[in-house]
């Protein structure tokens, strides 16, 4: 516990910051809805930068009819990439601006 009140802020922030993160395995296999409620398909995997750590892309399973008929970027094999930029919110499901990806 803090002894002095200088301390307490400092751990209240380290202890919110504990809490916005997320590890991988909580969000392989949320389902990826637009703001406007369409259903894209789920998180199948999740492409990073391995020296910096950024995001960069959501590798799509399950995508649906939907998604399947827009033109959406894609790696070698033929999945579907969402550009992580456009995740607005992480909840119960993965949301993202449309107009980012289109």
């Amino acid at each position: 516990m803090p002894t002095t009140k200088e301390e307490m802020p400092r751990m209240v922030q380290e202890a919110s910051s504990e809490a916005d993160k997320k590890f991988s395995k909580q969000l392989i296999g949320k389902t990826v809805v637009s703001k406007a409620g369409k259903r894209f398909g789920e998180v199948g995997d999740i492409i990073f930068e391995s020296k910096s750590g950024e995001l960069i892309h959501m590798m799509l399973s399950n995508p649906t009819s939907y998604t399947e008929k827009l033109e959406l970027e894609k790696d070698k094999d033929g999945r579907i990439l969402i550009p992580f930029s456009a995740v607005i919110a992480m909840g119960d499901f993965m949301v993202i601006s449309e107009e980012d990806i289109i």
